[in-house]
C-alpha cells in the first residue's frame, strides 16, 4: 500500500508540474523579445557571477561518478570547469542576439476575393526535454525554449543531478526579474525514472518531447510518449577519404573529427579510405590517431598496411563508440563508399574528404544524413558551429525536423486570415 501511496504522490507532483508549465507557456506564447532576451543576459551574469556555486555542485556528481559507472569520456561530458561555464554564459548571449521567432511571417498573400493570408511562427507550447550526462543542455535547452516562446521541463540524469540542481537555480532566479513567468524553466528534482514515465502520458499538457542520450534511453522515451518525439537513436558518423585527395588536410581533419572530443555525437566512428590512397594515407592517419590514444578496428585490407590495427567484428561497422576507437575500411569506390554508409549509417553526419568536385557533389547528393561536410570535420554539425546560437539536440528524424534544432525548429505556424465581412460562397 505504501509503494501505491508513493507513485500517487509522484504522479500528483509531475501533474502540477506540467500544469504550471502549461500555464507559464500560454503567458510566454506572448512575452515580449526583450524580456526573453533581458532573462538570457541576466543568465550570463549570473551564471559567470556563481560560477563557484555551480563547480562545487559539480565536484559532488564527479566524485560520484566512478560508483554510477561512467566512463572517462562520460565524465568527460558531465565535467564543468571556468572555461565551459565561460562559453555556456557566452551561448546565452549568442541566443539573445538572435532575431525572435516568434510572429515572424513565413508566407503572405493577398486572394482574389480580397483576404489577406498570412502564416506566422508561433511557439509549440510545452517542451519536456530529458537527457544524461552534460549539464550543459540545461543551459542549452532552457535558452532555446524560452527564446521561442515555450516553457520547459527539464529532467537531467542522475549523474549530473547536483550540477542541473545548480544551474536551474540560476536560471530560475532571474525569469521574474526579467518579467517572465516563474515556471517558464522547471527541473524535475527527483530521479525517480517513474516521473519520466508519468510526464510522457500527459499529452493535454506537454506538446513535444526531446530525449538527448544513449539509445535505451531514446528508444524508451519513443514507446511510451504519447506526444509527439524528436529524436536521434545513434550519431554513427562516418569520414570517406577519396582517391584524390590532400593527405596532409585528411589527416588533420580526421584526427579532429574522431579525437577532439570522442564522446560527442558528432564524433567519427568510421573511417572508410579509399584503396587509392589507403597504402600511403593509412599509415599517416594511424600513426597521429594512435598517438592521441585511438584504438584503430580495421577491416582486412586496412590491417594487410596497418597490421598494429585489432580485427574488425561485424558489430563495429553500427557501433556509435562515443570513445577512443575507430572502425576502419578500404572501400574501391566511392559508390561502395555511400552504400557501406546506407547500410551502416544512423543519419547523423557524415564527411567526404576529396579534390574532385564531381566525388563530393554526388557523395552529397546520394547519401542521405542529417548533414554531409565536404573537407569539414564531422564535429560542425553543431547548433552554435552552424549559426543556431545553441541547439537543443540533432535530430535524425525528417519530421518535424532534422539536423541541429535551433530556435526556428522549436516553433510551428499558423495561418492568420483577415477579412472584411468575408462568406465562403
Amino acid at each position: 500500500m505504501s509503494q501505491v501511496i508513493e507513485n500517487d504522490a509522484l504522479y500528483t507532483e509531475c501533474r502540477l508540474l506540467a500544469d504550471r508549465a502549461r500555464s507559464a507557456a500560454r503567458a510566454l506564447s506572448v512575452a515580449p523579445g526583450a524580456a526573453k532576451d533581458a532573462w538570457l543576459h541576466r543568465s550570463a551574469e549570473a551564471l559567470r557571477a556563481r560560477s563557484g556555486e555551480i563547480l562545487e555542485a559539480n565536484a559532488r556528481d564527479r566524485d560520484a561518478a566512478p560508483g554510477l559507472g561512467l566512463n572517462a569520456a562520460a565524465i568527460d561530458r558531465l565535467t564543468l570547469n571556468p572555461k565551459r561555464i565561460e562559453e555556456m554564459a557566452r551561448a546565452q548571449s549568442e541566443v539573445a542576439a538572435l532575431p525572435d521567432p516568434i510572429g515572424e511571417v513565413v508566407a503572405s498573400s493577398r486572394r482574389p476575393n480580397g483576404l489577406e493570408v498570412t502564416q506566422v511562427r508561433v511557439p509549440l507550447g510545452v517542451i519536456f526535454m530529458i537527457y544524461e550526462s552534460r549539464p550543459n543542455v540545461t543551459l542549452d535547452a532552457a535558452a532555446l525554449c524560452v527564446k521561442s516562446g515555450n516553457a520547459a521541463i527539464l529532467r537531467g540524469g542522475k549523474e549530473a543531478i547536483h550540477s542541473n540542481r545548480a544551474l536551474h537555480r540560476v536560471l530560475a532566479d532571474e525569469l521574474a526579474p526579467a518579467g517572465l513567468p516563474g515556471d517558464a524553466v522547471q527541473l524535475v528534482q527527483t530521479t525517480d525514472r517513474e516521473a519520466v514515465g508519468h510526464l510522457l502520458r500527459m499529452p493535454d499538457r506537454i506538446d513535444l518531447v526531446i530525449p538527448r542520450g544513449g539509445e535505451s534511453l531514446i528508444r524508451r522515451v519513443a514507446e511510451e510518449a504519447e506526444m509527439p518525439v524528436l529524436k536521434h537513436y545513434q550519431g554513427n558518423c562516418h569520414v570517406y577519404v577519396d582517391a584524390e585527395v590532400d593527405h596532409e588536410m585528411a589527416v588533420r581533419v580526421v584526427v579532429n573529427a574522431k579525437a577532439q572530443r570522442p564522446g560527442v555525437c558528432n564524433a567519427a566512428e568510421t573511417l572508410l579510405v579509399h584503396r587509392a590512397a589507403a597504402a600511403t594515407f593509412l599509415p599517416r592517419v594511424a600513426e597521429a590517431l594512435t598517438r592521441l590514444g585511438v584504438e584503430l578496428r580495421g577491416d582486412r585490407a586496412s590491417r594487410a598496411i596497418v597490421p598494429a590495427m585489432v580485427p574488425a567484428e561485424p558489430s563495429d561497422w553500427d557501433t556509435e563508440y562515443l570513445d577512443k576507437i575507430l572502425a576502419v575500411g578500404v572501400v574501391g569506390s566511392l559508390d561502395e563508399a555511400i552504400a557501406h554508409i546506407a547500410r551502416h549509417g544512423s543519419g547523423h553526419t557524415e564527411a567526404i574528404l576529396t579534390r574532385d568536385l564531381a566525388s563530393a557533389r554526388r557523395f552529397v547528393a546520394q547519401v542521405d544524413s542529417s548533414a554531409v561536410m565536404v573537407n569539414a570535420s564531422t564535429r560542425f554539425n553543431d547548433g552554435g558551429q552552424l549559426g543556431l546560437g545553441a541547439e537543443i539536440g540533432i535530430s535524425t528524424d525528417k519530421f518535424h525536423a532534422r539536423g541541429p534544432c535551433g530556435l526556428r525548429e522549436l516553433t510551428s505556424t499558423k495561418w492568420v486570415v483577415y477579412g472584411d465581412g468575408h462568406v465562403r460562397e
